[in-house]
């Protein structure tokens, strides 16, 4: 595993293609999301701790670190699925934290939603997993661990 700018991967996961065809792609083991050009050239990296290394969200466009795992707005525990909306808006399987998170093409935390539990909008065991979002602006979502597929009302 690695944590340099594009290089390296610590357990990609998930792969979502942008309208202006960016490339973002979830970096589970290191707690982080890269997003790339359609050629592969780096453009950035988001998540707790990846431009300096200290415990608050950050958008990092060279000599990255690793990110930070946790429970905070805009960390990552196990980012897994992700999807990216016609505005441009990422959204993030958070798989460990039972979440969702939605944030700018940029990195910046917009907002997140979901808890462990076996009700509408929470998260089994493993989950959110999967996630892909339709032209209306919807999410859905794999809930591995309740075994069912969630939608979710633009939010």
């Amino acid at each position: 595993m690695g944590s340099g700018d594009g290089q390296f991967f610590g357990g990609p996961l998930g792969v979502a293609v942008d309208g202006s065809g960016n490339v973002f792609v979830t970096d589970r083991y290191n707690a982080r999301i890269q997003e790339f050009t359609n050629t592969g050239t780096f453009l950035l990296t988001f998540g707790w701790g990846v431009q300096d290394g200290m415990a608050a969200p950050e958008t990092c466009t060279s000599a990255c670190q690793a990110g930070i795992a946790g429970i905070g707005d805009g960390q990552f525990n196990s980012p897994w699925g992700v999807a990216v909306d016609a505005s441009g808006n990422v959204f993030v399987g958070d798989q460990q934290n039972a979440r969702i998170q939605e944030f700018t093409n940029t990195g910046t935390f917009l907002t997140k939603w979901g808890s462990f539990g076996s009700g509408d909008g929470q998260f089994g065991s493993n989950s959110p997993t999967a996630v892909a979002v339709d032209a209306s602006g919807d999410v859905f979502v794999a809930d591995n661990g309740n075994n069912r597929v969630q939608k979710f009302a633009c939010p």
